[in-house]
């Protein structure tokens, strides 16, 4: 994996864009604290490439690890996310525009 260096924005979508990454956060999301192994453990993933996957998770923002004796845990963390959302959000009018013109355009076809 390529380290990435642009925006925290760019980071975050970039970490996104991998499926595994997002089945992580969608863990994390409904079971907080697990441990890197656990983590690994559905994925049938060795540690290091695990490791790899929670680097660039990190590097974004995205998940906190906290160490207790020889135990990672990983944590979400929501503020990109939110960062995303919010930058998403300036776009959607664009698109609910195009939708609304097509219902209409459907609408009165079908009168």
């Amino acid at each position: 994996m390529v380290k990435y260096q642009g925006s925290a924005i760019d980071r975050t979508f970039s970490a996104l864009a991998d499926p595994t990454r997002r089945h992580i956060l969608l863990r994390l999301k409904d079971e907080p604290g697990l441990s890197v192994s656990e983590l690994a453990r559905p994925l049938s993933l060795k540690l290091p490439g695990m490791m790899k996957h929670l680097d660039v998770l990190s590097d974004a923002g995205l998940i906190t690890r906290a160490k207790t004796g020889r135990t990672v845990s990983v944590n979400l963390s929501v503020g990109p996310m939110q960062e995303a959302m919010a930058w998403l959000q300036r776009y959607e009018r664009l698109w609910t525009v195009s939708i609304d013109r097509l219902i209409a355009f459907v609408e009165k076809d079908s009168e």
